[in-house]
């Protein structure tokens, strides 16, 4: 661990001598690559985790309908008839 600490030191070191423009080429050519993977990683866990959710909990909900968002014996929106 001391040798991954001593290493990550020089590299601050070196990238904080370079002028700015070289450090904002050198850093984002690391970042956004690393931002990009860390979000598709990201991705695939979380979508497998919710479709695994959705198939042990959802099978035991009812269904809901599209556009249904107030809940049961509320009374009709104001934008709705009253037919």
């Amino acid at each position: 661990m001391n040798a991954v600490a001593s290493w990550w030191d020089g590299v601050e070191l070196w990238i904080a001598g370079l002028p700015f423009v070289p450090q904002v080429a050198v850093v984002l050519a690391v970042v956004v690559p690393a931002a990009a993977v860390v979000a598709v990683v990201a991705d695939v866990v979380l979508s497998a985790l919710f479709d695994g959710r959705r198939r042990v909990v959802g099978k035991d909900r009812p269904s809901r309908v599209v556009g249904e968002d107030r809940p049961t014996g509320a009374a009709p929106a104001a934008t709705e008839s009253r037919e």
